[in-house]
């Protein structure tokens, strides 16, 4: 029990989040908050999929990143070596982050760890069994509607840790800012008009909003503000950005697909992002950029980043398509009609 755990003593401290997707980890920001604020002078650790790793690099709250990758041909001898000596350097305690599904993967890592103390979830028993037996601190299951952030939380309040700051956290460099911005002027990027990124892609087909609909928005917004429009796509979506060219009478800015950090630099300079409801979305959040995000099958109660700047809209009965232009047009206006201001005079005619 809780109440039998001298914390005092607590120096280093693991948490495991290296299964689920990108958005799924970065929703898990409170809790490595919560445990820095805990344990302020501890050592805090991190096991992550080598896909999203980048996303803790210059994080203020952990120290260390111990990189997993999720498939054998990725690992080597070396790498193998280096990941078993992290994870048997004396950890106090463990946190395994079981919120969306339980990965039996995770489990066998913390047991391998040899922390005295193992903390998770008592949710997603595995068939057969009657409790999550590789945890000696288990917290006890809130059945009720949560955000994914709350449901985080929920593991590690059960040793009386906590926050308020419910927000999801990556850090981008000064360096890196002025690179992507660099870049972003090379590309015809002006100064003097508002700038809208729009991300038309997403992993799950039924989670894409129609490219031709995002194009129908960045006309109006473009003729309304003279907004500056980048495009950005992902790795295997480039049809889809092709599909949003040909809707519109402007040539936007094209961004080609990048990596994790190199996209959180560009979404720095945007005064707003469209976009999905997909891990971009997140890494968006992260960044502090305003955000719309279009939702479909999955509940914005439960996956939208929490802030005031960040908004979602959701298609009738629950499908992506359900949105419409005027819907959305009218969403982002709304919410963000100060940002959209052209910061010029010249700029109200642009691209017009």
């Amino acid at each position: 029990m809780p109440q039998d755990v001298d914390f005092s003593k607590i120096k280093r401290v693991l948490v495991i989040r290296q299964h689920d997707m990108l958005g799924d980890f970065l929703l898990a920001t409170p809790v490595l908050r919560a445990l820095r604020q805990r344990f302020p002078q501890a050592h805090l650790g991190v096991v992550a999929r080598k896909y999203f790793a980048d996303t803790l690099v210059h994080h203020p709250f952990i120290d260390q990143a111990l990189i997993f990758h999720e498939h054998g041909k990725d690992w080597t001898p070396e790498k193998l070596r280096a990941f078993w000596r992290q994870l048997r350097s004396r950890w106090d305690l463990v946190v395994v982050l079981n919120t969306v599904s339980h990965s039996f993967t995770s489990d066998v890592l913390s047991h391998f760890s040899q922390a005295l103390y193992v903390l998770g979830s008592e949710h997603f028993i595995f068939p057969g069994c009657t409790r999550n037996f590789f945890y000696n601190l288990i917290a006890p299951y809130d059945a009720r509607e949560k955000h994914q952030s709350e449901r985080n939380l929920d593991i590690v309040r059960y040793i009386g840790v906590d926050t308020q700051d419910l927000s999801e956290v990556m850090r981008v460099s000064d360096a890196e800012r002025d690179i992507a911005g660099k870049r972003l002027q090379g590309l015809g990027l002006r100064s003097e008009a508002p700038v809208v990124g729009i991300h038309v892609g997403a992993g799950k087909i039924m989670n894409r909003w129609p490219a031709d609909r995002f194009a129908a928005v960045a006309q109006r917004l473009r003729e309304k503000y003279g907004a500056q429009i980048i495009l950005f796509w992902g790795a295997k979506e480039a049809d889809l950005a092709e599909q949003f060219c040909a809707q519109l009478l402007f040539k936007p800015i094209k961004v080609p697909p990048a990596s994790l950090r190199e996209l959180a630099a560009y979404f720095t300079h945007c005064d707003v992002l469209l976009c999905n409801d997909t891990g971009v979305m997140h890494i968006g959040a992260a960044v502090g950029v305003s955000l719309l995000a279009i939702f479909g099958p999955t509940d914005p109660k439960e996956w939208k980043p929490i802030g005031k700047n960040f908004m979602a809209i959701r298609g009738e009965n629950e499908k992506i398509d359900g949105v419409t232009v005027d819907h959305a047009y009218a969403a982002i206006v709304s919410a963000f009609g100060a940002k959209l201001r052209p910061r010029s005079l010249s700029a109200t005619t642009a691209g017009v």
